[in-house]
């Protein structure tokens, strides 16, 4: 082999390093901004469509995809939940488990209301259209934090689970609805073939529901929440994704915008969230 191919090997080798270890250095930095109690804990996210039917359902199948990508690139676990399915296109709700270190850390900076500004591809006029998508992230809760549920404040429903799962799960009513009748809260689970291990997902779903309004309703009372409030209802939001007429994805709480709006739905949040812990820290 050539003195030349053999440098070049090793250039090519000695950059392919640089590369691994400034990715690890940028990790390393995030992470040294995580200070929430739970931010090492896996995360639940749940996204809701807000009006404007197919469309709003539209965009959260697009976040859904985004979250998604998002997770494969950082190499953590995910699994679908709880999905229902639009009444022409795209999804009404769904709800997903990433699993990793840091998970809840990461995606706690999605919490709220995201914006996107289009052409509707439902729209045989080709105008420009408004879609809203709530995003919720909660983090998966053991059994040590003090959330005490009791089973007569509980209304359990069974149902049979729609879409993906295999022949099993689509022909037994294995799916679990609980509802928690002292809040309202409602969660589902159709993910596993059992009903037994669903039952188990949505209790752990529901834990950690009603630990964030406990600890939603504490900050109020000694630190008010008036900000944070007006960030989750609709058409406040915290970030907007605009493809027409120009294309720009903007952060409204930090100000971060990037023009690269398909890398970003295609996964590249980094930039956001560490604008985000940078902020709130």
């Amino acid at each position: 082999m050539a003195m030349e191919e053999k440098d070049s090997e090793v250039e090519h080798e000695i950059a392919l390093k640089v590369d691994t270890m400034e990715e690890d250095l940028a990790a390393a930095e995030m992470e040294c901004m995580f200070s929430g109690e739970h931010d090492t804990n896996n995360s639940l996210v749940t996204i809701h469509a807000g009006a404007g039917g197919t469309e709003a359902q539209d965009w959260v199948d697009m976040l859904l995809r985004m979250y998604l990508r998002w997770a494969e690139i950082r190499g953590f676990k995910t699994s679908i939940l709880d999905h229902l399915a639009g009444d022409e296109a795209g999804t009404k709700s769904v709800t997903f488990m990433v699993q990793g270190m840091y998970a809840y850390g990461y995606l706690r900076s999605e919490l709220g209301i995201h914006r996107l500004v289009r052409i509707s591809p439902f729209d045989t006029s080709g105008r420009r259209h408004t879609s809203f998508a709530s995003v919720m992230i909660m983090p998966e809760l053991d059994n040590t934090v003090d959330i005490k549920i009791d089973e007569k404040d509980l209304r359990v429903d069974t149902y049979r689970a729609s879409g993906a799962g295999g022949q099993h799960v689509n022909k037994t009513d294995s799916a679990i609805r609980l509802t928690h009748l002292p809040t309202g809260t409602v969660v589902q689970c159709q993910n596993e073939r059992s009903q037994h291990r669903n039952k188990d997902m949505a209790m752990k779903m529901l834990l950690s529901q009603l630990y964030e309004l406990e600890r939603e309703k504490q900050a109020e009372q000694h630190e008010g929440l008036h900000g944070d409030k007006k960030g989750i209802s609709w058409g406040s939001q915290i970030r907007s994704y605009v493809l027409q007429p120009y294309r720009l994805i903007k952060d409204h709480r930090t100000d971060i915008e990037s023009g690269n709006v398909d890398s970003v739905l295609d996964g590249n949040l980094d930039p956001f969230i560490k604008a985000f812990l940078l902020w709130a820290r």
